[in-house]
């Protein structure tokens, strides 16, 4: 999508030699695996951004599965993980979130929190408007510093999971950016001034609110209590 290509014709290809890829060599992790990581007509490396983050995908699914079970919210959960590895592949390859996913997740939650509303029903508009606004004014008085796609990416994600879990996404998704900021510079990595992604800080950010959030939220106030 960032490339303005399609993903539903023509069929997925070889980049280098442009080789339409069979059903074979289309299974996740496995086909990178059986073809040792090259493609069967050209020999031409595959990037192992492919079968790392198909495992990852993979690995999150099950996990969800294990931490929520088979609810209506698992529903809510995939959709959400799919989103995130999604923007996540694209920010950090293109530095670019593209609204189309946007569009299409968006319309998926409207539809999933119509079926499998949040309690109250609008805390799902609630976190929608307070993600694109607190991201606007951050983008405002940054001149810049933040992205149209991270603005209208937390718009969604707090339509999603609601204004408190949004609001903790993007506590989580600041303090991994700035750690990871902070460290990358010191050691050198980045330059001053230079951009990152922030995707990638947005989604291990919020899947740490979604997932784990409320046990955070109660042990800290737990921890406030008996200080």
């Amino acid at each position: 999508m960032p490339e303005g290509k399609s993903i539903v014709a023509p069929r997925s290809s070889c980049p280098k030699c442009g080789h339409q890829l069979r059903a074979i060599e289309l299974i996740p992790v496995v086909s990178y695996l059986l073809q040792r990581g090259k493609c069967r007509q050209c020999k031409v490396g595959i990037s192992p951004v492919y079968p790392f983050f198909e495992l990852l995908t993979g690995v999150l699914f099950a996990a969800t599965y294990l931490l929520i079970g088979w609810n209506g919210e698992l529903v809510i959960a995939l959709t959400l993980i799919s989103l995130l590895v999604i923007i996540t592949v694209s920010d950090l390859a293109y530095m670019l979130i593209p609204d189309k996913v946007l569009l299409v997740f968006g319309v998926l939650f409207l539809i999933e929190r119509f079926l499998l509303p949040l309690s109250p029903w609008w805390d799902s508009l609630t976190g929608a408007a307070a993600g694109f606004l607190i991201l606007l004014f951050i983008a405002i008085i940054s001149k810049g510093g933040m992205g149209g796609g991270d603005i209208k990416l937390f718009a969604v994600i707090g339509f999603a999971v609601g204004f408190k879990m949004m609001l903790l996404s993007f506590f989580f998704a600041t303090f991994f950016g700035a750690f990871f900021g902070i460290a990358a510079l010191l050691l050198g990595f980045v330059k001053r001034k230079q951009a990152i992604p922030f995707g990638p800080f947005i989604a291990i950010g919020t899947l740490t609110a979604y997932f784990f959030g409320e046990k955070i939220l109660s042990w800290y106030l737990q921890l406030f209590m008996l200080s």
